[in-house]
């Protein structure tokens, strides 16, 4: 029996806990077979000193979504996955409400992956344009 949308979300989010994923409070709302979408709230917690939201808070979101999107997609009892690189092009400023990345694969290896990440704020706005690249490895048997 396949698992529901809602139980596989309901995993995924458990597994942030205790995590950076948890102190930004990144939720991981959706997922297709070539995509999965977070939110995380713009307050306080993610501002520059002047009141917007931290463009490192960004890259922090674009990265875990594309990291966790390249770890849901394979066998984590055989491979683990890895960040290799994250480039981020902040486009417009946000102040509050909920940010959104919706992390798209551009190149699914069976090594290597390339994952294009948009965040939009909750109007569609584009906030950040980010590009990552994981690797997947082994576990050491």
């Amino acid at each position: 029996m396949k698992p529901t949308k809602d139980h596989v979300l309901k995993l995924a989010n458990a597994a942030c806990k205790n995590t950076l994923m948890e102190t930004l409070e990144i939720e991981i709302v959706d997922y297709t077979e070539d995509s999965l979408v977070a939110r995380m709230p713009v307050t306080s917690k993610v501002h520059q000193p002047d009141g917007v939201l931290h463009g490192g808070a960004t890259a922090a979101l674009a990265e875990s979504v594309g990291s966790f999107a390249s770890h849901i997609f394979l066998d984590t009892n055989e491979f683990f996955v890895r960040g290799l690189e994250i480039t981020a092009n902040h486009l417009k400023s946000v102040k509050s409400g909920y940010i959104y990345a919706t992390a798209t694969f551009i190149h699914k290896g069976r090594t290597t992956q390339l994952i294009d990440i948009r965040v939009t704020d909750e109007d569609n706005n584009l906030i950040s344009l980010c590009k990552l690249s994981t690797i997947t490895l082994p576990k050491k048997q």
